[in-house]
């Protein structure tokens, strides 16, 4: 059974920065893909950013230069560094874990950005 715990959200102002992070239960977190996916108000979910298990990473245009995803293989945990955040970064943040053909998603944090 998996299960993705988010943590980290909150309201910021423009500029400002978060750190996400998202723990895994479970044994297939080494072999797993992590990402994080968004989605705002009316908004279909986006993909944010995405590691493989060997740390090979990928953004979304909107967020290159500013986010930052890492991992802990041996924390099963996975982060998101986000900087000079923006009013349009504002979102439910989700956590996923891809695994076996399979997809698994946290319950999801909130982000507030003020301007």
């Amino acid at each position: 059974q998996v299960q993705l715990v988010e943590s980290g959200g909150g309201l910021v102002q423009t500029g400002g920065s978060l750190r996400l992070s998202c723990a895994a239960s479970g044994s297939n977190f080494k072999i797993s893909v992590m990402g994080w996916y968004r989605q705002a108000p009316g908004k279909q979910r986006e993909l944010v950013a995405t590691i493989t298990p060997g740390g090979g990473t990928n953004y979304a245009d909107s967020v290159k230069g500013r986010f930052t995803i890492s991992r802990d293989n041996a924390k099963n945990t996975v982060a998101l560094q986000m900087n000079s955040l923006k009013p349009e970064d504002a979102a439910v943040y989700f956590c996923n874990m891809g695994v076996w053909g399979n997809n698994y998603w946290g319950q999801g944090t909130q982000v507030t950005v003020s301007s």
